[in-house]
Parts: C-alpha cells; structure tokens; sequence
C-alpha cells in the first residue's frame, strides 16, 4: 500500500525539507515536537501534530514510545527519521517494522552493520573499499597494538568502535606515547559511548575528507551521485561543504563512484547512505558511513537535479530507483554554509528570539531555515538553525554568489556563524580550493592570534 501518511521524527529545518517532499508528493505529514518546539515552522505547516514529551531531547525526540503511539494515533504509514537522533538507531528501525510502518531508510541490519565502526572497516574491506592501513578489528591488548603500529609505522590513531564527535579519538607520536594514549583512548570511549573497545589506523597527516552520495533499491541496484567535499571542519563538526570536490577529476569520480555503487548493490542496500573516506596524495580511504541522509544533501541536489528526500521515500515504498547512473549528470558546483545560533568566533551558542528575519534569494540560492521573525531558538538542541545553500556555473561563480547571498541574510536578536562564513570565502586559500581537515582550525588559530 503506498505511503499515503508520514510521521517525521525531527525537529528544526530537516523536518521542514522533509515536509516540503512529502507534500510534492500528495502525501500528508505528522509533526512529532518537544513543548519547546511548539510553535517551530514544521509543527505550523504539518497537516498533524502531536506533542510527545517535554524539551530534553531524551523525553521526546529520543522517546521511542511515544513516537511510535504518535504514528499510532494518527494513522501514519510510515517514518523518516531526518538526521540526528533516531536516524541511525537500528532497533528503533526494527520497532517502526514490527509496528506494521514502513521506514524511510535503510535496513536495521545494514544500519547496526555500518554503525560498529570495526564491524564496517570489516565489510567495507570485504566490499572492496579502499581501506586506511590498520587492525582488523578491535585491539585488545598493548602488546598487540604496540607490534601493529611498528608494522604500519607512526604516526598511528586510537579510536573508539562506538564513537563519533571526536571522543575516544587520540593520535599516538610514538612506541612511548602508546600505552597512556590506548588507555585514555578506552577511558573516554567507556564513558562517552559504554563500550571501551578501541581500534588503530595509519594517523592520515593532512587529508581532505570526501564523501559519496550513494542510492539502493534493496534489491540489488545502486548508483553513485558524485562526491561532496567536506574538509572543512571544526572540532570534527563540518562548517561548510561543496560539490563537486575542487581537487577530484572527473576520472577519479568514475572510479570511485563506480567502486561504492558496486559496493552497494552487493551488499543489496536500501535508501540514501554516504560512504564518507579521507583521501591525501591521490588516494581514499574508507574512514565510515551514514546510513542516512546527510545535513549537507542539497549541495547534491544542486548539482544533479536529484531530490534526495522524495528519493528515499519512494524507496522506502518500494518503488524501483528514478534514474540509472547515466541518467545523472554533474552540472555546475555547489556549496552550503551551515548557519548556527553561536559566536561566529568562540563558538558560545546564542539561543533566544529572533526580532528580524530575511532569508536571502536570487537565482540558484537555497535557504533551508525554519526560521521567522518572532521565533525563539530554545536552548536545548544543536545551534544549526539554517543552511545557505547556492550553485552557479563555475566555482568562482558560486563562490561570488554566496558572497551576495550572505550580505542579504538578516538575522537579528541572536549572533549567527554568518561573520565566519564571509571572513572563509575571502581567503584566498579558500578561493583556490587548497585547504584540509586542518585547514579550519588552523586558520582560526591564527586569525585569534592576530
């Protein structure tokens, strides 16, 4: 039976991205919202709405009953989780199915597989990706992770099979670092995540990080949508992304695209995914992936015409994929600024009310935003409260056009991470496309030190 209902289980901008889909579609939506988010846009324009616990993201966004009773109670024939909370939660996947809902991504197994980063290394090697030089598995003791790092040599890199964000993560210099680093490494792996298992790779010195946008039917076909360039980070939080890559050929496109759809339709994969990799001196290397949509989607849609979201939702019906891979054509280049209620230089959050809002427009200029004048950003969940998102011809052009964009945007009553993104798109480094996942970081250092 085909969806004809959809219970969006997120908040904020990607509940209105998702909303915005499902009524192109003829399909009628359900808000799930904490009381802080009560008067969010999603919630207004939603054709239902259900309230399901108080504003601590735990008691409603992360509250599977009452998630579940929500779709119950209005009828609902199926899930998206967005991004973030229950996205990625296998079991929460298999609650929604044994409910009789159909869920709008991947298959709880490919989703608890890709979500033990050793079990991933494991099948992304059995996948054929290209793999960072490392353990097979988890390290169990020093004497085994001191003779694996002499073999694949130092710099070398501890992190936690359970984590994310940059916590149970620890570069080790030395054979005399090793062991205080493996276990605080194991210590904050315990606490952050309750598993202290830990893993080793080849410390990359100054990579980029490249992801690819992939798409399965479940049944065996898949396809690539080119990749997005995301080295831009802070505190392994990405701030601004692009496609395509400045430095990818169209010739490295192919053959890395080809390798992860092939992976893919093998491992008979359902639903949007990206396989995110590091990729220095020519070559990738699988590092992880998102079963799940990504925050930074609409620099592909961009650049392909693909929509991503009514995508998943038609296969999540079970429909067969809209395109073959050449159907997709590359046109042009895109890049998203994420924009966040914070210090654009100390990055303090700023929640509070909005006394002006203008989103910016113009040819090939995207605001993904719930906001509007008079709303009050609550304290309680991420800073992201939009995404600026262009596309132009050339890369200059849409860095010009991004330019403009960010002088139009009005935001006031609270500080925005839009000072930051205009000071980034006037380095010339920047402008050149010649920077890495430290680049950011780096270049904050020095501009504090100035």
């Amino acid at each position: 039976m085909a969806i004809k209902r959809l219970l969006i289980a997120n908040r904020g901008e990607i509940a209105l991205r998702i909303h915005r889909a499902a009524r192109e579609m003829g399909i009628e939506t359900v808000a799930v919202h904490s009381t802080a988010d009560a008067d969010a846009m999603h919630v207004r324009l939603a054709d239902h709405a259900v309230c399901i616990g108080p504003p601590a993201a735990k008691d409603s966004y992360l509250n599977v009953a009452a998630i579940i009773s929500a779709a119950e109670i209005t009828q609902a024939d199926a899930i998206h989780p967005g991004y973030g909370f229950l996205s990625e939660n296998a079991r929460f996947a298999e609650i929604v199915e044994a409910h009789g809902l159909k869920w709008v991504g991947p298959k709880p197994e490919h989703i608890r597989t890709m979500g033990d980063k050793v079990e991933a290394k494991r099948t992304a090697g059995a996948l054929g990706l290209p793999l960072v030089p490392g353990s097979d598995g988890a390290i169990e003791d020093f004497d085994e992770a001191r003779a694996l790092a002499e073999t694949i040599g130092y710099p070398v890199i501890i992190k936690a099979a359970s984590g994310g964000g940059g916590r149970g993560m620890k570069v080790v210099n030395s054979a005399e670092e090793l062991e205080s680093q493996m276990g605080q490494a194991r210590s904050e792996a315990k606490a952050a995540f309750g598993d202290a298992t830990v893993y080793m790779e080849k410390y990359l010195g100054n990579p980029r990080h490249i992801e690819f946008q992939v798409f399965g039917d479940g049944n065996g076909a898949a396809v690539h949508l080119g990749e997005r360039d995301c080295s831009l980070q802070r505190r392994h939080q990405k701030v601004l992304e692009e496609a395509p890559s400045p430095v990818i050929t169209p010739e490295e496109r192919d053959r890395m695209g080809g390798i992860v759809s092939k992976a893919m339709a093998d491992m008979g994969y359902r639903g949007a995914g990206t396989i995110e990799f590091l990729w220095e001196n020519g070559e990738f290397y699988f590092i992880e992936m998102n079963t799940r949509l990504q925050v930074e989607h609409p620099v592909t849609e961009a650049i392909t015409g693909v929509d991503l979201v009514r995508e998943q939702i038609r296969i999540a019906d079970g429909q067969a994929l809209s395109f073959k891979q050449d159907e997709i054509e590359f046109k042009g280049h895109a890049i998203e600024c994420r924009i966040n209620a914070e210090d654009p230089w100390n990055f303090t959050p700023s929640p509070g009310q909005v006394t002006n809002y203008h989103a910016a427009g113009g040819m090939n200029v995207r605001v993904d935003s719930g906001l509007y004048s008079g709303y009050r950003i609550p304290p309680y969940y991420d800073s992201m409260i939009g995404k600026l998102i262009v596309s132009g011809r050339s890369r200059n052009g849409a860095i010009m056009r991004l330019k403009r964009a960010l002088e139009e945007m009005v935001i006031d009553g609270v500080k925005t991470s839009i000072p930051l993104h205009q000071a980034l798109l006037d380095d010339p480094e920047f402008k050149s496309g010649d920077y890495t996942i430290k680049w950011l970081e780096e270049w904050l250092a020095k501009r504090a030190a100035d």
